[in-house]
């Protein structure tokens, strides 16, 4: 067993800021207390004096897909393609990944861009590992789809659909009852065949990853304008979406359509510049904007936009702005596990969950904030003083 103590815990489960030690066996946390004996043979880390945080979650990104190494993120032939698999372009032994663990954060989503109205699925994974099967969470966790500025340019400038906003919006509905009807379909020919009946049928493998979105898969759709988000809101209420709106720039606009909706929000990246039109409203106040009318959100760096190494600084940025420091850990943590439905296994430090825990060497979200040990499900993957351990072998 490994424990944990005299650490400053933030646990995300109602324990702020208080003297804890936590447990670890198996993979998992087993015990968070206010004292816990070490047996022989345990392994103990001495946390005296330091924060003891869930480890961080990037709940929207393309870390080894879009890089200055690769290219992978866009299929740029057609404007609809819900088959494809970031898992199957992602390179998993990037720095990138090593970048990302050194700022505290122990899982990502990784996928497509946001060129096409629809662009394929993300894959979960942990940030280090022996192994891809230590690593890959969820090989296709969500769909990805895209309104606004991207995907009518790529095309547009081809002379193809969608050339405006209001094509992208049709090309997407347009699927969307495509798959529909391809489903009912594929169920009736299920039932046949459980009935012992003879039955054939066409499949798509189109058709056949987007039906999905009617059983409940997480549908996030990249949108940062307000005309975006409310088209985006209004295709999740038509078709019954698990929908997350991706960025959600101009949230700050229309707030209580955000609260009626009850959608998963991820917001950002919100430091930098406004070099894209759909940006130009960007405000550093927006997520202290969405926390005081209590709307729950989690942040994203959509790294590359925000490179890894700006994941702490944004979130200091955004406390600056107004956002209280509470929210700032739980938009990284127990919100951003929510909003890729992974809340069950980690996002907290309590019993049960995995062992994705970082010791913190100084404050995060202060000047200089740095992790000193970084555990991802159970096993030790970064020592300050060791450097990172976070290739597959």
């Amino acid at each position: 067993m490994l424990i944990i103590k005299n650490g400053t815990l933030i646990s995300m489960a109602g324990i702020y800021k208080e003297k804890y030690d936590v447990a670890v066996d198996g993979g998992k946390i087993v015990k968070v207390e206010k004292e816990i004996s070490p047996q022989t043979g345990d392994t103990v880390i001495d946390a005296g004096g330091k924060l003891v945080t869930p480890g961080f979650i990037e709940p929207h990104c393309h870390l080894g897909v879009i890089d200055s190494d690769g290219q992978d993120g866009n299929e740029m032939t057609g404007p609809i393609y819900p088959e494809l698999r970031a898992i199957d372009a992602v390179d998993f032994h990037s720095d990138l990944f090593d970048r990302a663990l050194h700022a505290g954060v122990t899982t990502v989503a990784v996928g497509p861009g946001s060129g096409n109205v629809m662009g394929g699925t993300f894959v979960y994974m942990k940030t280090s590992g022996d192994t891809l099967a230590d690593r890959v969470i969820v090989e296709e966790g969500a769909l990805k789809m895209a309104l606004g500025e991207n995907p009518k340019v790529s095309y547009g400038k081809k002379g193809q659909a969608p050339s405006t906003r209001m094509g992208s919006a049709a090309l997407m509905r347009q699927a969307f009852y495509k798959a529909k009807a391809y489903r009912e379909k594929w169920l009736a020919h299920e039932e046949r065949l459980k009935n012992g009946e003879e039955s054939t049928f066409s499949y798509d493998l189109a058709m056949h990853s987007l039906m999905r979105a009617f059983d409940g898969m997480l549908v996030k759709i990249h949108a940062h304008q307000a005309n975006d988000i409310l088209t985006a809101l209004r295709v999740g209420k038509e078709f019954g979406l698990n929908l997350s709106i991706e960025h959600c720039t101009e949230g700050w606009k229309m707030i209580d359509d955000l609260k009626e909706a009850g959608a998963y929000y991820i917001i950002g990246p919100t430091v930098g510049g406004k070099g894209k039109l759909e940006v130009k409203d960007k405000r550093y106040d927006a997520p202290a904007l969405l926390e005081k009318a209590g709307v729950e959100f989690a942040l994203t760096t959509d790294s590359h936009v925000i490179p890894m190494e700006g994941f702490l600084p944004q979130v200091a940025v955004l406390m600056k702005h107004g956002l209280t420091e509470e929210t700032a850990y739980k938009s990284v943590t127990v919100n951003a596990a929510r909003a890729l439905q992974l809340d069950k296994e980690i996002g907290t430090i309590e019993a049960g969950k995995n062992a994705d825990i970082v010791v913190w060497a100084s404050e995060p979200f202060k000047a200089g904030g740095r992790p000193e040990v970084i555990l991802i499900n159970g096993n030790v993957r970064y020592e300050a003083e060791k450097g990172g351990t976070g290739h597959v072998n």
